[in-house]
């Protein structure tokens, strides 16, 4: 079991440097809860972002990975035996998912019953739409954001309040009331930054209804000669994820200021989102094939000790959530 523990703390930053690094803001009994439930999520992210594998393959091992969170004797012997290339951190992540599934196993019954559902829902969503490359309508963007991270969202949610009776009640609905809109505005933020990419592997995640009302189509995104169109597009798309992001902040200040901890694994993610989609608002090679947002190790760094400072005011995290839309 010891080795277990060591490989699930291992696979995290080499999974995602950012979450390794915002999770160590949570408090202690939460840490490795959340530890685990995101690298679940991860498990089901790989299997449906991966170009080797046919629709109906993603989901039917999207369906056995969601039970064996109810049922310890389901044998993952195919999603170990497809990922044992690991030729990826993720891949590796995969083929160890027996690990990870009885760390989550060995963790506290409150945490499995708020964990288990939303993994199943998100593995369930991701299945639904593992058979498209395209999403239609602006409608179908929001269902397939909901799936990813919606789910995220509220599994977080449903997380905080474990022995934490100020987050109970009235605070929690509101908080419940804005998670989906939280988690929207992120996975909206990583399609936008990530949309060059997508386009040299094949995947295109801008809704064909904006594309038309632009008059281009999802194909054309990438081609120079429609740049202007294209890029009205973005905008478009980055307007709807900062709506999300505002949301995402009135999330962050419900949460009780002496749920420090919790605050500032929150606000810290916000925060990474909002410059995010400052640098893609204001990059012209935005829309290349495989150029990739990202922001500097040095603002990651900043971000997070700024933040630490004004966690505790609703009134300063409001001006400096202004102050990097504004920039």
């Amino acid at each position: 079991m010891g080795d277990d523990r060591a490989f699930c703390e291992a696979m995290l930053p080499k999974v995602s440097r950012t979450f390794a690094l915002c999770i160590r803001l949570l408090p202690d009994d939460l840490e490795y809860p959340v530890l685990i439930a995101y690298l679940l999520c991860r498990i089901a992210d790989t299997v449906e972002d991966t170009a080797d594998l046919t629709g109906q393959e993603k989901q039917d091992l999207l369906c056995e990975f969601a039970a064996s969170l109810d049922d310890p004797t389901i044998d993952l012997e195919r999603l170990r035996s497809f990922f044992d290339r690991r030729e990826m951190d993720e891949e590796e992540l995969a083929a160890g998912a027996d690990a990870v599934l009885r760390e989550f196993r060995l963790l506290r019954p409150e945490y499995r019953d708020r964990i288990r559902p939303w993994v199943q829902e998100m593995c369930e969503g991701m299945g639904q739409f593992a058979h498209t490359t395209s999403l239609r309508t602006v409608s179908d963007l929001e269902r397939y954001c909901y799936y990813v991270a919606g789910t995220v969202g509220h599994m977080l949610t449903d997380l905080y309040p474990i022995g934490r009776p100020a987050i109970n009640g009235e605070k929690q609905r509101r908080l419940k009331a804005l998670a989906t809109s939280f988690g929207l505005g992120l996975q909206l933020t990583n399609i936008i930054k990530d949309v060059g990419d997508d386009g040299k592997r094949g995947w295109i995640f801008i809704p064909e209804q904006l594309c038309h009302e632009a008059g281009i189509s999802p194909a054309d995104l990438h081609d120079a000669s429609v740049r202007s169109a294209a890029q009205s597009v973005m905008y478009r798309l980055i307007d709807k994820a900062e709506g999300h992001l505002r949301d995402a902040l009135e999330y962050c200040t419900n949460i009780p200021r002496r749920q420090y901890g919790i605050r500032l694994f929150c606000l810290t993610s916000l925060f990474f989102a909002v410059r995010t989609l400052r640098l893609a608002r204001h990059d012209d090679r935005l829309l290349e094939p495989s150029h990739k947002i990202k922001i500097s190790r040095r603002q990651v760094y900043w971000t997070v000790g700024l933040t630490r400072c004004l966690a505790p005011s609703n009134g300063l995290l409001r001006t400096y959530y202004r102050h990097l839309s504004r920039a």
